[in-house]
C-alpha cells in the first residue's frame, strides 16, 4: 500500500515538473530564437542553419531551470496534498514524516543526476555542435542580403557595395574591398556582375573592371573584362572560437586544477584533433564560474527539496502558521538566489573557494539533521 501511495506522489511530482519545465523551456527558447535572427539578417546564414542552431540551445535552457522548477513542483504537489487532506493517507498508513522527507530526498537525487548529466556532457556537446555547424556552414543567404547603396560586411575581411541591384539579379557599379592581412588588401571595381552558384558555393561573376592590390603602400592594378570572384573562401563573422561553455568537462576540471593546485600556473592543453588552446589565455574567473555551474550548482537540488518538504511540519506559533507556506517558498527562492550569488564571491580568496564548493553539501547535512530532530521528538518550527 505504501508503495502505491509513494508511486502516485512521485508520479504527480514528475508530471508537474515535465509540464512546467517544458513549457518554460519553450517560452525561453522562442524568446532566444527571436534574438538569434541576426544569424540570418546580419550574418548571412540560411533558415535551415538558423533553426538547427537555435534547436541546439534547448538542452542549455532546460538545464538552467531544473532547480527552480523542481522546487516549485515539490512545493505545489505537497501543498495540493495538504489542501485536499491527502497527506493524512500517508500518516494513517504508518508513514513517518522523516520517511516522507527521505523519499523526497531520493527523488531529488534522481534530478541531481539528470542535471549533472546535462551540465557535464549534453549541454557542452550541444553548444560545441552549434559552434561547429555555424563555422562550417556556407553563407547561403548572401544574395538576399545584398541591397542597393549599402555596404555589406557579413563576412570577415570583406566589404561589398552595390550601386544598383536590378530585379533580374544583375548588379551594377560594384565595389569590393578584401583585407588579406594587416598590410595587404585588394580592391575590385566592376561595371556590372551577378551572383552565381557552383557546387553549393557562391561566386561573384564580374564584368569590365579592375583589381588593385595594395601592399605597404605599393599598388598593382590589373584590368579584366570578365572574372569570377570566389566568395566561399570567406568565413562568417559569427564567433567560431570555443567558449568556456562549449569545452568538455574534463578540460574545465584540468584547467581549474592547474589554477588552484599548481601555483596558479596555466598549462597548455589541446582539444583532441585540433590546435585550439583551451586553457592558455583563459581567465581564472571564467574557468571557475564554469566549473561551479557544471558541478556545484546542481547539488542545490538536494537542499531545495528538503526545504519544500518542510511544508509537512507545521509551526507552533499561530502567527507563523498563517505565513508558513509563504515563508517556505521565500526561503527556497532565497537559497536558489544564493546559489547564483555565490558565483560573484567564488574567487574572492582561496579559502572562500572551498567554502563555496562545500556549501550545498553542508546545507543539506545541517538542514536534514534539523528536520530529523524535529520529526523524531515531534517538535514544531518556532
Amino acid at each position: 500500500m505504501n508503495k502505491l501511495i509513494f508511486r502516485k506522489f512521485s508520479f504527480d511530482i514528475i508530471n508537474f515538473f515535465l509540464i512546467s519545465s517544458l513549457s518554460i523551456t519553450f517560452i525561453i527558447w522562442i524568446i532566444q530564437a527571436v534574438n538569434f535572427l541576426d544569424l540570418v539578417s546580419d550574418d548571412g546564414h540560411s533558415l535551415n542553419v538558423y533553426f538547427y542552431y537555435v534547436s541546439l540551445n534547448l538542452p542549455k535552457i532546460f538545464s538552467k531551470i531544473i532547480v527552480f522548477v523542481f522546487f516549485i513542483s515539490i512545493f505545489y504537489v505537497i501543498n495540493k496534498y495538504n489542501n485536499s487532506n491527502e497527506l493524512i493517507v500517508f500518516w494513517n498508513n504508518g508513514i513517518k514524516k522523516i520517511h516522507f522527507i527521505n523519499f523526497i530526498l531520493k527523488i531529488s537525487i534522481f534530478f541531481l543526476i539528470l542535471q549533472l548529466t546535462l551540465n557535464l556532457f549534453i549541454v557542452p556537446k550541444s553548444q560545441e555542435l552549434a559552434r561547429i555547424f555555424i563555422k562550417e556552414s556556407n553563407i547561403d543567404f548572401l544574395p538576399k542580403l545584398i541591397s542597393e547603396k549599402k555596404f555589406i560586411n557579413v563576412v570577415k575581411n570583406l566589404t561589398i557595395f552595390v550601386e544598383e541591384y536590378e530585379k533580374n539579379g544583375l548588379l551594377k557599379q560594384i565595389y569590393i574591398n578584401e583585407k588579406i592581412d594587416t598590410v595587404k588588401s585588394k580592391i575590385i571595381v566592376a561595371e556590372s556582375g551577378k551572383i552565381i552558384r557552383k557546387s553549393n558555393e557562391y561566386f561573384l561573376r564580374l564584368y569590365n573592371g579592375g583589381i588593385t592590390n595594395l601592399n605597404k603602400g605599393n599598388t598593382f592594378t590589373l584590368n579584366f573584362s570578365e572574372t569570377d570572384y570566389d566568395l566561399s573562401n570567406f568565413s562568417t563573422k559569427t564567433v567560431t572560437h570555443p567558449k568556456m561553455q562549449e569545452l568538455e568537462t574534463n578540460f574545465i576540471f584540468n584547467c581549474f586544477k592547474d589554477f588552484f593546485f599548481n601555483n596558479y600556473q596555466i598549462k597548455k592543453r589541446l582539444v583532441e584533433d585540433s590546435n585550439v588552446e583551451v586553457c592558455e589565455g583563459r581567465r581564472l574567473k571564467s574557468i571557475s564560474e564554469e566549473f561551479y555551474k557544471r558541478i556545484v550548482l546542481p547539488f542545490y537540488t538536494l537542499i531545495i527539496s528538503l526545504i519544500a518538504a518542510s511544508l509537512i511540519i507545521e509551526p507552533k506559533s499561530k502567527y507563523f502558521l498563517k505565513f508558513h507556506k509563504l515563508n517556505i517558498f521565500l526561503f527556497g527562492c532565497l537559497i536558489i538566489i544564493l546559489s547564483q550569488i555565490n558565483l560573484k564571491f567564488f574567487l574572492s580568496s582561496v579559502s572562500l573557494v572551498y567554502i563555496v564548493l562545500l556549501m550545498p553539501i553542508l546545507m543539506v547535512i545541517i538542514y536534514y539533521i534539523l528536520l530529523l530532530i524535529i520529526t523524531k521528538f515531534k517538535l514544531n518550527f518556532l
